[in-house]
């Protein structure tokens, strides 16, 4: 599948950053920016999601195969490569099929497991609520608040809103796609294999993504990893704590 991305610098190794449910590429654009001081970096918008293509198939196996269709497509035999959540899991496939290919890899408050279901109101909110009558985004917002409070959730949540040519607005991503795939995506988490290349997996200190039992896990099949916590932060890290994130990540890709 030819996925939709974003290019930011136009010089150093290329570093491709993957990101969770719901999400899109626009959610990295102020990181994917620093960044690109000293790389090239390529946000990219997953199957069903953003601006990427819809398709009825839908695993982390497809996900991990888009990825290497478009470092192909753009020339890299090798690449950094970081993802978060769900982006975090299709990074670490990746790195497991074809560890000579991942130069570097981040991973980013996620672990190589499955996971109990936690988006359900969210696919309730797309699936429900009317978006063709809704004249602007303080609409949308007050849409979504019967089915989320935080208001950074709900923001995430309305860029997937997008305005119809005809007035009003709908559901970009392929919603039915991703329901019917979710237990695939948050369920087990079958892996083998070992990347051995450098591993960082940077943590929310708030968030519970990843236990120190689930240590042991990663580091059978990423050796050389370590782990970073950032203050202040949940499972959004770099939404967070952006400058404490960013500094992390520059000294592992240092």
């Amino acid at each position: 599948m030819k996925l939709f991305y974003k290019q930011y610098g136009e010089t150093g190794e290329p570093i491709f950053i993957l990101h969770g449910i719901f999400g899109m590429l626009d959610n990295w654009h102020n990181i994917a920016r620093q960044l690109s001081a000293h790389f090239q970096v390529f946000t990219i918008d997953a199957r069903n999601h953003g601006q990427s293509p819809h398709s009825p198939e839908m695993s982390y196996a497809l996900m991990a195969e888009d990825v290497f269709e478009l470092a192909d497509d753009l020339g890299f035999d090798t690449f950094n490569l970081m993802g978060h959540s769900m982006g975090g899991k299709t990074a670490m496939l990746c790195a497991l099929m074809h560890p000579e290919k991942i130069k570097r890899l981040a991973v980013v408050d996620i672990a190589p497991k499955g996971y109990k279901p936690g988006h359900e109101a969210y696919f309730n909110a797309f699936e429900d609520i009317n978006w063709s009558v809704l004249q602007n985004r303080k609409e949308i917002d007050e849409a979504l608040m019967e089915f989320e409070s935080d208001s950074g959730v709900r923001l995430f949540l309305a860029k997937n809103i997008e305005r119809r040519d005809e007035g009003g607005f709908a559901v970009k991503s392929n919603i039915h796609a991703i329901k019917n795939a979710y237990q695939g995506i948050i369920g087990e988490f079958a892996i083998s294999g070992m990347y051995s290349g450098p591993c960082i997996f940077i943590l929310g200190a708030n968030s519970k993504y990843l236990k120190e039992d689930d240590k042991s896990m990663v580091q059978e099949h990423f050796p050389n990893v370590h782990y970073v916590s950032i203050p202040n932060a949940g499972h959004w890290v770099h939404a967070d704590n952006p400058a404490a994130f960013l500094e992390a990540l520059n000294l592992f890709l240092a």
